[in-house]
């Protein structure tokens, strides 16, 4: 099969989808890849790095004119004329972007295989995780950094000091993104609250990370208790395929102390807080009721070499199975089909057509097709 490796053009994105020993397996296995000039530079991988492989160095045009297209995050509308009916595997979060990127796949017939919504046996998303857990710890760092004074924040510090813990970390969500923000802050010292649907998660959350734990019930009168005094809240609310719940309310927000940070780690299904909206690397945040929002919705292409390597270690199996089986992989894996968002110009991920409205345009996939 040929595959191609675009180079990403999404703001500040220095992922690429392969890494050079990523493409070299796929070339032992008969595999033709084109990878877009410099598209492995904002990871630390040359040219020449993918030259060494067997690999062909091509134009951005080139790259997409191949059976199989391997991408980090969502084609941008600049792409969409590349779009052309072949199979595209990447991160695309069509609940929580521009319908128009939905509108371009059905019109043109593509194949969208999402890494989100991809499951392995246990149901778990094995695509997703790596990408979510270094969300979560970027979330504190960056936090941390914006509630500095010099930034606007209210000066308050992430962190112990001799035996005293000081500034409130309040995460919604005990999911993966959720559990590494939590694990991240008490490692540098706050006092941390993690805000959850089940109570009796509670015991093994203090288990796994910290018994200086707090835990509390993700419901509105305990979250609008916890916001008034929280330095840093940390959205990390995940519905598969859908857009994030709204947990958080704008009147929650307004009792929240000027200079006080907010991350939205959702915010790429559309946002777990009522007042938050996407935001870039170039320009990462504002203020709303004087509350700092972090909304940038490719988190992890700030630490490029290290979300590169962990998606593609994740990603790779799954490509090769494409690679080596195309579209009778998900025939016969139905965890792996889950990851099916569009083909043939229907949706078949429910809960996409759902959020965008369009389930006059779903199909179920037909395994035996």
């Amino acid at each position: 099969m040929k595959i191609g490796v675009p180079k990403e053009i999404k703001d500040r994105e220095n992922r690429v989808a392969l890494t050079p020993s990523g493409t070299a397996a796929l070339i032992e296995h008969g595999h033709q890849i084109q990878v877009e000039s410099e598209a492995g530079a904002g990871s630390g991988f040359t040219n020449g790095d993918y030259r060494l492989t067997g690999a062909e160095i091509v134009t951005a045009k080139a790259a997409w004119q191949t059976d199989l297209v391997t991408k980090v995050k969502e084609p941008l509308e600049s792409e969409y004329p590349f779009l052309n009916g072949q199979i595209v595997f990447t991160f695309f979060h069509l609940a929580g972007v521009t319908p128009r990127l939905t509108t371009a796949l059905l019109d043109t017939k593509t194949t969208a295989i999402a890494y989100e919504t991809v499951e392995n046996a246990d149901g778990r998303l094995p695509l997703l995780a790596p990408m979510s857990a270094i969300a979560g710890n970027i979330a504190v760092t960056m936090g941390a950094y914006y509630l500095a004074r010099f930034n606007g924040g209210r000066g308050m510090l992430l962190g112990r000091v001799l035996t005293k813990r000081y500034g409130k970390v309040l995460v919604v969500g005990d999911g993966i993104v959720g559990r590494h923000a939590a694990a991240t802050a008490l490692g540098m010292g706050a006092n941390v609250h993690i805000a959850g649907r089940h109570l009796d998660r509670e015991a093994a959350l203090k288990n796994d990370l910290s018994a200086a734990l707090s835990f509390v019930l993700s419901e509105p009168a305990h979250l609008t208790q916890e916001i008034k005094d929280t330095d840093l809240l940390v959205g990390a609310v995940l519905t598969r395929g859908a857009k994030a719940a709204k947990v958080v309310s704008e009147e929650m927000v307004c009792t929240m102390r000027p200079g006080s940070v907010i991350v939205d780690v959702s915010i790429d299904q559309g946002g777990c807080i009522e007042t938050a909206h996407p935001t870039t690397h170039s320009s990462p945040v504002f203020l709303k009721h004087g509350v700092i929002h972090y909304c940038v919705t490719n988190m992890p292409g700030a630490y490029p070499r290290t979300s590169t390597i962990a998606l593609t270690e994740a990603t790779l199996p799954y490509a090769m199975r494409l690679a080596d089986e195309g579209l009778k992989a998900l025939k016969a894996d139905p965890g792996f089909a889950k990851g099916l968002n569009t083909h043939r110009g229907h949706i078949t991920c429910a809960a996409v057509a759902d959020a965008l409205g369009l389930s006059a345009r779903y199909r179920q996939f037909d395994r035996q097709q």
